[in-house]
């Protein structure tokens, strides 16, 4: 068995491996095409982050979803322009803040209509715009914060993905 870690400033990867209850040759047993060397590079080093799909398994080994996000919103040159982190946060929260953000829109829906029927925005609609191009964004947010805690629930036993994707299924054919 290896020794625990002491280090005070440890990445994400390294969290996420030792909260799976994982050394590094344990994890690189578990995850199989990556060393375990690799592995102490991907979390010692800053200059060297893990390949996606180094990220995927690791994600799936150390059951932490998370991760890919993470990966996305941090370290890909893509995705840190384009992909917003989603912080994760219990049920509850990711339900009321969704709830608010779509009030919200609802409110603005028909300013939203008169702005837009023209097919141009001018310049004294573009604060009520933004308001609204806000809102959206806040939803969408909520609906990635509510698809990563399916994906964490799943991935700690706490939801059957089976069960899960048949009811998706039926829900779809209806």
């Amino acid at each position: 068995m290896g020794r625990k870690s002491v280090k005070t400033d440890k990445n994400i990867y390294q969290i996420s491996r030792e909260e799976a209850g994982m050394t590094r040759a344990q994890a690189s047993e578990a995850l199989g095409s990556i060393s375990e060397s690799r592995i102490e590079k991907c979390e010692n080093r800053k200059d060297t982050c893990p390949h996606p799909d180094e990220v995927l398994q690791m994600a799936k080994v150390y059951k932490k979803p998370a991760l890919c996000n993470y990966y996305c919103s941090h370290e890909c040159a893509i995705g840190r322009e384009y992909i917003p982190e989603v912080k994760l946060s219990g049920l509850e929260q990711i339900v009321l803040k969704m709830l608010s953000s779509m009030n919200s829109l609802e409110r603005a829906k028909d300013r939203l209509i008169d702005i837009t029927a023209d097919g141009e925005i001018v310049d004294d609609e573009l604060v009520d715009f933004a308001r609204i191009e806000n809102g959206v964004e806040e939803i969408s947010m909520a609906a990635d914060a509510l698809s990563l805690w399916v994906q964490n629930t799943i991935a700690s036993g706490k939801i059957d993905s089976d069960k899960l994707e048949e009811a998706r299924a039926r829900v779809n054919k209806s």
